[in-house]
């Protein structure tokens, strides 16, 4: 960002702490939050009139105000009528390699309170492997697939392995491992019948070579059947729900064996027009004006494709299976609050799309200081003007973002994209 939005972001930080209390840590560098509403993440009941402490980065205390001990001389920061929430994790996403451009995306989530990424599959080059290693200022944290594997798709991106031996699977999986991925990422799918689809003899070397490396894996899939093998082959998380059909019994049951086996939906559109305004802070007026209009001229009713992942995702739900948020995009910074809604209308309830969001997909990310607020964990979150317990698009009502303690300078961020400062 320019250098000469920096004064006028601290104006206007600065005027934002003397309305709203102060955010520096007092004498002994702690300061509490409290009287918000707190939605822990770990599916336990919200937490009224709360106060949390934080210190040095972390949460220290979490509880009721009034029962929780809060350090002599600690910053007080009053949030009445707010409500907190542990910040937001993507899963799946598909990230630039031009360092500006992907740092860019990584400030866009931070904006939106999603504090954590992983790109899957797509990254070639350095780039992303550099970013991951290091601490941004307001930006989220990356992980990387670096490139995944999947047979021949020529005229699509040819970033991936192409792989048509074993031979070349293993080949491929160990070149992965030298470069510590974060997960590995297949593709098996035919494209609507356009390519040859990954044999069940391929996806096993590369599992099999995975997990000899410590590695996971996580599969694109379409269809049922495919799904099926790739559990009896030892997948350890799905990118993507069956789309092809409505699961039967014997998946479910298949997926309840494997209880560490994650799915992360991302949801197809649901073609329900509504208020993009809430995308105002970082989408140019124009360009949202066009999404609104687009919206608008939509026919009523959700496509088919839609109503089929819905039914899918909802029986799982119901069975117990470890579900994660991705939203299996370039990210925008909004993308997973769009597809937090479509879960809740897919129908999961609002705190257990919550608990999707944050805790397991800190699980699935296996980053363990991320997911909830309780003593210990890194003190990122997400305070809100309303209730998503009442209403999951209220998560877009993003009053501040804390990364590791630290006020996302939400401010700076907007004057950068659209020259125009906090209301």
């Amino acid at each position: 960002m320019p250098t000469r939005l920096v004064p006028i972001s601290a104006l206007l930080f600065a005027a934002f702490a003397v309305v709203h209390g102060s955010q520096a840590p007092g004498a002994g560098g702690a300061t509490v939050y409290e009287g918000a509403r707190l939605i822990a993440g770990d599916g336990s009941a919200a937490i009224e009139d709360s106060a949390i402490v934080v210190s040095n980065g972390k949460f220290t205390e979490v509880g009721r105000r009034g029962q929780v001990k809060v350090p002599a001389n600690a910053a007080r920061v009053n949030l009445n009528q707010k409500t907190i929430i542990p910040a937001i994790i993507d899963t799946h996403t598909h990230l630039a390699t031009t360092r500006d451009q992907l740092v860019d995306q990584l400030r866009r989530l931070a904006y939106y309170g999603v504090v954590a990424t992983l790109s899957l599959g797509t990254d070639g080059g350095d780039v992303p492997f550099q970013v991951r290693g290091e601490t941004i200022p307001n930006a989220a944290r990356y992980q990387t697939a670096g490139r995944g594997i999947t047979m021949p798709e020529k005229g699509r991106t040819e970033v991936p392995y192409w792989i048509t031996t074993e031979a070349e699977a293993h080949k491929a999986v160990q070149e992965l491992a030298e470069r510590k991925v974060d997960i590995v990422k297949i593709w098996v799918d035919d494209r609507n019948g356009a390519y040859k689809k990954m044999t069940p003899e391929l996806y096993a070397a590369v599992i099999d070579e995975a997990h000899k490396r410590h590695l996971r894996v996580a599969a694109h899939i379409f269809a049922l059947e495919d799904a099926k093998g790739l559990l009896r082959a030892g997948i350890d998380g799905f990118a993507h729900g069956v789309r092809d059909k409505d699961i039967d019994d014997e998946f479910v049951a298949m997926f309840k064996q494997r209880p560490n086996v994650f799915l992360i939906p991302n949801l197809p559109d649901r073609g329900i027009a509504g208020n993009l305004a809430w995308m105002s802070d970082t989408v140019p007026a124009d360009e949202l004006k066009k999404m609104q209009d687009a919206q608008a001229a939509r026919k009523p009713g959700e496509p088919e494709p839609f109503q089929i992942q819905a039914r899918n995702l909802a029986k799982l739900s119901a069975a117990g299976i470890k579900i994660g948020m991705g939203t299996d995009g370039p990210s925008s910074g909004w993308n997973p609050h769009v597809e937090m809604a479509d879960m809740v209308a897919a129908g999961m309830t609002p705190a257990q799309v919550i608990v999707a969001s944050t805790r397991t997909s800190a699980e699935i990310l296996r980053l363990s200081e991320l997911g909830t607020i309780a003593n210990g964990k890194s003190a990122d979150f997400v305070v809100l003007d309303a209730n998503p317990l009442d209403d999951i698009t209220n998560t877009r009502k993003i009053a501040r973002v804390y990364m590791r303690g630290t006020a996302v300078d939400r401010p700076a961020l907007k004057m950068g994209w659209t020259g125009r400062g906090s209301r």
